[in-house]
């Protein structure tokens, strides 16, 4: 960069007012790249002929080749407005919703975003994603309706057409923002509305007539008090911004107001006010009147905005009239060189003509500077919400630590204000690509003694070659293979330190000095925690004592982001975006960093797309495993979105959001991180496993009788004598499944219900709660006292009353008290339930009993039954690997219905019972089940219930009983499964897919094929497009963008989101048996049972039985001998 400009932005950096953080939010190819090119050309960093073909800010090759942006890329421009400099931090992001988690990490370090939308295309799936994080971030969006030239060139349309269909793409845009509005305001009204009945209750003053009222008058829900005109985007607000970056030319009308205000003599207030909208311009009276549309008149910004630009595409590109041209190039006052004019594509006279006329990086850039917020007017709401983590309330937190919203907020660079950084992301750069690392020119001196070395070098190689012609030539040779042994090493050395980590983050408070020491704050770090265990005034420089999930490090570099090149700087004060090396070792994805040990960790970033697509990673080499191992661990740490994980089974399984970005960090991991041959597994899809009411028709649709149930019935029986003796295992028509232990001191009775879909979604949403709740419980089982917020009482509260509406009916009667458990992994969406007489235990909803917290946890330990916890256990055990192919299961609940116990001849105490009970569960967890997380979260469970082994009894922990119950009850739940129609459920994405009309069939042809279902079909108006919204099978998902562009012949492009879970509704174990059905579902039938399909799959890849032919039509081999 020159020195000179690095200078100025140095300088600019130390002025908050003048500073604007944003980044660029779209759909998928709507122009974000293209438009940041302009804005980079405007500052001299690239020409302006390259804008638009170069795609600077894609640094990635695979980017280039693709032709889309995978990661979000910093770079700093300086602008003037009249006198006023300012500086900008532009963050470009990727459109592709595979790469969603990289918008997060931009939003959350702007204060603004310019949101681009396509002029043909509209509001896409992906721009309201956009839309609602920007929402989710409190930032304010600007507009740019980008591609322009297309409703000229490829739709041919007037400028009058051009005019309805740009209101339509701004009514699109607005009723988006106008849905996320409606939605806070109706949330922060049911808040209010709350507190205020909490305060009548409080008060018991006229409980039934306050109430009334409310009903009665206040309907509103409070949208008309709340003035929501700045939200919009309209051009007369001055912050849509119409453009073509391709061309190089873009508008706001704020500029044609400016000329024609010159040239007609109106007031550029009354221009601003009037080019859009129903304006037209009465040439007689010479006023600008309202009813153009009514009257049949040419609105305003049609007759003086786009006729004029409709009218030099036709004269430049269309009809090449080089008198019109010329005349048009003297009317605008802009100078054209001849190459240009002479130019074979009419493109380049165009663009020459254009960015004089009308630059976009004029228009974009003042729109920028005047509409969006500098980082001292950051709201106080966002604020707020920013240091708000987890459940807990701002006004909870402790005094100093409120005390920093003020440093937030005046965004101070003084000597005494504490540093703030907060790091979205950890990105890999190569290290020769750091500064100090990097060639400086050489001087005159320096070039004249290396010709010298080299003419040396070049006489010494004359003149041994001479003397190893005389000599024999295999010394020469032996020393040649000396010298590249000597050589060898060096390589090697250079690979391992050849990525090097950068944190991409923004400073919010104080100045960061490099070298300076401050506090890292992990996620689960409680700043009154840290207070109270910290002296006051302390510095991270300092010795400390150890704080849970608070740790120091040392900020050995910083650096000014500018796209591809990195500028090393001494210091950066607040409101600033930054790159800070060092800290590979202390920050994992994201942190916050401060010198204060009062500021709380901000809250975590706001991920749209979910992980969903498995693949197992093994090296080519055996030996290469550690370098596959450490190049995984690099990149986790490299991506916001990858997870990494290390299955039971030793497996390396790497979790991604979709196929594109599975692609790219499969070719980061074996050309960057691990630098070996890698090869990886087909994705591993994840499935579910549930249970169903009896269906009443067969897959031909034929009713069905009482035969089925019966015979499931005698199938359990069977399989019973088969496997173990029948007076231990007993199942009745009902679907209850009685089971005893093998010492015959325990008998469980067991009955599988479906759960209602949408209390499945209830618990899938509310997971982390229940994870919660399932701690509080833990915490009072063990009398410990849990400080839980309001907030978190008020949503288990929500969740209870939720529960109990939706499980309605006689066989639900309180069920939601009785229930005993949630499983798996205890926070999953299955339930266990109490139904065994006589056997009170404490509720999962116990914490919401206010009189609970003054029993002691003797009195609540009492009321448990001997091995409560291995019946637990065996649940979670039987819920996390279900009998169809070991998938979890989902939306099942298990009723217990009958537990006896015999007295054992060794007495056992009650308390260490239940937690033996419990090491003993979750022992035999980490040895059956499948899946990583389940062994830590029992090896955590284990090691914090084996501390309380020693306080426990005289018994030994691993009796026979609770290990034998564990496996009974898992085994129950499984028979008790497995005497319910069984389903798979499938992972399922949404499809979009925009097509044109003469493609629409192939694209039903390809969704048909791979067992898709369309939703629903729409054209969008002004266009020959339509939008086809469709679900897809994750396992039938992978290739089938390519293939649909292939048909199509890349006319249609889908975006993939995953969605939901749906059940398969074939019966994966249904046999043909009459005629019609061996023709529709036997061996050679048309249609193959997708359940059985995919089931076999699973069980195939898990290493299972699976029950196939292996030989087909085979025949005895005849040999010679016998054929004659």
């Amino acid at each position: 960069m020159v020195h000179g400009s690095l200078e100025k932005i140095i300088a600019l950096q130390r002025n908050p007012a003048n500073i604007r953080n944003l980044c660029i939010l779209a759909h998928v190819d709507h122009g974000k790249t293209t438009l940041a090119d302009c804005l980079v050309a405007s500052n001299g960093i690239i020409s302006s002929r390259l804008a638009g073909k170069l795609r600077y800010l894609d640094s990635r090759e695979d980017e280039q080749i693709r032709g889309i942006t995978m990661k979000s890329s910093a770079i700093s421009l300086h602008y003037a407005l009249g006198e006023t400099e300012y500086l900008l931090n532009l963050i470009d992001s990727p459109g592709h919703v595979d790469f969603s988690s990289e918008v997060s990490t931009a939003v959350r370090l702007c204060d603004g975003a310019i949101v681009i939308v396509d002029a043909v295309e509209g509001v896409c799936p992906q721009t309201q994603a956009v839309l609602r994080q920007a929402w989710l971030e409190n930032i304010r969006p600007v507009l740019v309706i980008n591609k322009m030239d297309r409703l000229i060139m490829e739709l041919k349309l007037t400028a009058q057409e051009a005019y309805t269909h740009l209101q339509k793409i701004l009514g699109q845009v607005n009723a988006v923002t106008g849905s996320l509005f409606t939605s806070k305001v109706l949330e922060e009204r049911a808040a209010k509305d709350k507190e205020k009945e909490e305060k009548e209750e409080k008060e018991e003053k006229r409980e039934s007539e306050a109430p009334g009222g409310d009903q009665v008058y206040d309907w509103s829900a409070g949208l008309e008090d709340n003035d929501d005109s700045h939200l919009y985007f309209s051009p007369d607000q001055a912050n849509v911004v119409f453009a073509s970056a391709i061309d190089g030319w873009g508008f706001s009308i704020q500029q044609f107001a400016h000329i024609y205000s010159q040239r007609m003599g109106i007031r550029t207030e009354v221009l601003l006010k009037t080019l859009w909208g129903d304006f037209y311009l009465n040439a007689k009276a010479k006023k600008i009147m309202k009813g153009a549309q009514a009257k049949g008149k040419k609105p305003l910004f049609v007759q003086l905005v786009l006729d004029n630009i409709w009218s030099l595409y036709d004269a430049v590109v269309t009809r090449r009239d080089k008198e019109k041209v010329e005349k048009m190039v003297a009317s605008l006052g802009v100078k054209v060189m001849a190459r240009d004019s002479r130019h074979s594509d009419p493109k380049v006279l165009l663009s020459a003509i254009c960015s004089q006329w009308l630059p976009v990086s004029q228009a974009v850039l003042s729109m920028v500077c005047e509409k969006l917020p500098s980082p001292l007017d950051m709201a106080a709401e966002r604020v707020e919400k920013l240091m708000s983590v987890g459940a807990r309330q701002f006004d909870s937190l402790p005094e100093q630590t409120q005390e920093l919203k003020r440093a937030f907020l005046q965004c101070s660079s003084g000597e005494n204000e504490p540093v703030i950084v907060f790091v979205s992301k950890m990105f890999a750069v190569d290290s020769k690509a750091l500064p100090q690392n990097k060639q400086r020119p050489l001087t005159q001196e320096e070039m004249s003694q290396r010709r010298e070395m080299a003419r040396q070098r070049h006489a010494d190689r004359m003149a041994a070659n001479q003397q190893a012609e005389s000599h024999d030539g295999h010394a020469q040779s032996g020393t040649q293979i000396a010298s590249l042994a000597a050589k060898e090493p060096k390589p090697e050395e250079e690979e391992a330190r050849k990525e090097t980590f950068i944190a991409f983050a923004r400073v919010y408070s104080g100045v960061v000095r490099r070298g300076q020491r401050v506090f890292v704050l992990g996620p689960k770090y409680d700043p009154a925690h840290g207070l109270s265990m910290l002296p006051e005034g302390c510095r991270a420089s300092d010795s400390l004592p150890a704080v849970p999930h608070l740790t120091s490090c040392s900020m050995e570099s910083l650096y000014l982001l500018m796209g591809r090149e990195l500028d090393e700087l001494e210091e950066v004060p607040a409101g600033n975006v930054l790159g800070i090396g060092g800290l590979e070792e202390c920050v994992l994805k994201s942190a916050t960093l401060s010198t204060s040990p009062a500021c709380p960790p901000f809250t975590p970033l706001n991920f749209e797309a979910t992980p969903i697509v498995r693949v197992a990673i093994e090296p080519k080499h055996p030996s290469e495993m550690p370098k596959l191992v450490r190049g995984m661990r690099l990149l986790n740490q490299a991506d916001p979105c990858a997870e990494v994980l290390i299955q039971e089974t030793g497996e390396h399984v790497l979790v991604t959001a979709g196929e594109v970005h599975l692609q790219r960090c499969l070719d980061d991991l074996r050309d960057r991180f691990a630098n070996i041959e890698i090869s990886a597994s087909k994705p591993i899809i994840p499935f579910r496993e549930t249970v169903v009411r009896p269906p009443k028709v067969d897959m031909v649709n034929e009713e069905l009788g009482k035969q089925q149930k019966v015979a499931i019935i005698h199938q359990v029986k069977e399989e019973a004598s088969q496997g173990r003796s029948s007076d231990t295992l007993h199942g009745d028509a009902s679907g209850l499944v009685t089971i005893t232990t093998p010492n015959r001191l325990a008998t469980v009775g067991v009955r599988a219900i479906p759960l209602p879909q949408e209390v499945t979604h209830l618990l899938e949403r509310s997971s982390e709660l229940i994870r919660t709740l399932e701690q509080v419980n833990m915490s009072l089982r063990e009398g410990r006292r849990l400080e839980v917020s309001p907030r978190t009482l008020e949503a288990v509260a929500g969740l209870k009353a939720q529960l109990e509406s939706l499980l309605q009916g006689r066989k639900w009667r309180n069920a939601v008290d009785h229930i005993w458990a949630f499983g798996p992994r205890r926070y999953g969406p299955n339930i266990l339930l109490n139904s065994v007489e006589g056997y009170q235990r404490p509720s999962v909803w116990q914490c919401l009993v206010r009189g609970e917290k003054a029993c002691d946890a003797g009195g609540q330990a009492a009321a448990l039954r001997d091995l409560d916890n291995s019946i637990i256990s065996g649940f979670q055990l039987a819920t996390l690997s279900g009998p169809l192919c070991e998938e979890p299961l989902m939306g099942v609940c298990f009723s217990v219905n009958r537990w006896d116990i015999q007295s054992s001849s060794q007495p056992q105490h009650q308390d260490s019972a239940s937690h033996e009970a419990s090491v003993e569960g979750e022992a035999t967890a980490e040895g059956t089940s499948e899946t990583s997380t389940q062994a830590e979260g029992a090896a955590a469970t284990g090691s914090s219930q084996v501390t309380r082994r020693a306080d426990g009894g005289s018994v030994d922990c691993y009796g026979p009983v609770s290990g034998q119950l564990i496996a009974t009850m898992k085994e129950a739940c499984r028979r008790a499964f497995q005497a319910q129609p069984q389903r798979l459920m499938a992972a399922m994405y949404t499809c979009e897919i925009m097509a044109t009309a003469e493609v629409l069939g192939r694209v039903y042809g390809v969704l048909g094929k791979r067992e898709g279902r369309v939703l629903r079909e729409e054209m969008k108006e002004g266009t020959d497009m339509f939008i086809i919204e469709a679900v897809l099978p994750v396992a039938e998902s992978f290739g089938f963008a390519d293939e649909i562009r292939k048909r199509t012949s890349g006319l249609a492009s889908p975006q993939l989101v995953f969605s939901h879970w749906e059940v398969i509704s074939s019966d994966p174990y249904w046999v043909p048996t009459t005629e019609e059905e061996y023709l529709h579902f036997g061996e050679k039938a048309d249609s193959a049972n997708q359940a059985l399909k995919y089931m076999n799959a699973v069980r195939r890849r898990k290493g299972l039985y699976v029950e196939e032919k292996i030989v087909e039509h085979a025949e005895k081999q005849r040999t010679l001998g016998k054929n004659k």
